[in-house]
């Protein structure tokens, strides 16, 4: 399943999948603190990867909640991978501000290393427990503004979800973001 909207000259997809078999040159890791393998999307990522991404990531020092660091993907199909600390949900009165600048220092990241085409998990909706419709509404929304921002290279973002109630939640909630521009 996909679904495609055009903003500006670029497009944004979201799509059901698997974050690892993506075809963009750079992926996104949801990342622990330390940007350590553990479950879920980074377990995935770093398996997927091969051990030579966790050397790497050892001597990165670890990553802040919101911040965002980049690597090279090894086994992967991508360039890169761009990892990034999404907040745990309640922790923070911030926490909206947090999962923003978690996909805004991402594609900050990926605009300044030249990547063109980027794929992102649902950030803090699994172990960090985000709402999913609140999480899908940040996302969107954060990455429609950077999009039309001038300025920007990349010409492809697309949000890689890994069953079908998070593709069908982002998709109503895009189709309320951009009611008249989303296609299948």
């Amino acid at each position: 399943m996909m679904t495609k909207i055009k903003i500006s000259d670029c497009k944004l997809e979201l799509a059901l999948g698997d974050i690892t078999m993506q075809d963009t040159e750079a992926v996104v890791n949801a990342a622990n603190k330390r940007l350590a393998p553990g479950g879920g999307v980074a377990g995935a990522i770093h398996r997927a990867s091969g051990p030579e991404l966790w050397e790497e990531c050892k001597k990165l020092g670890g990553c802040d909640t919101g911040d965002a660091k980049i690597t090279k993907a090894y086994n992967l199909p991508n360039k890169f991978v761009i990892h990034t600390v999404g907040p745990v949900y309640g922790s923070s009165k911030n926490d909206a501000e947090l999962l923003k600048n978690s996909y805004l220092n991402s594609l900050k990241v990926a605009d300044k290393n030249g990547v063109k085409s980027i794929s992102f998990p649902a950030l803090s909706t699994g172990a960090f427990g985000y709402p999913l419709k609140e999480a899908a509404e940040i996302a969107l929304k954060t990455i429609i503004d950077y999009l039309k921002s001038a300025g920007t290279k990349i010409k492809l973002v697309r949000i890689v979800l890994y069953n079908d109630f998070s593709f069908t939640v982002h998709k109503n909630t895009l189709k309320e973001i951009f009611p008249t521009q989303t296609k299948k």
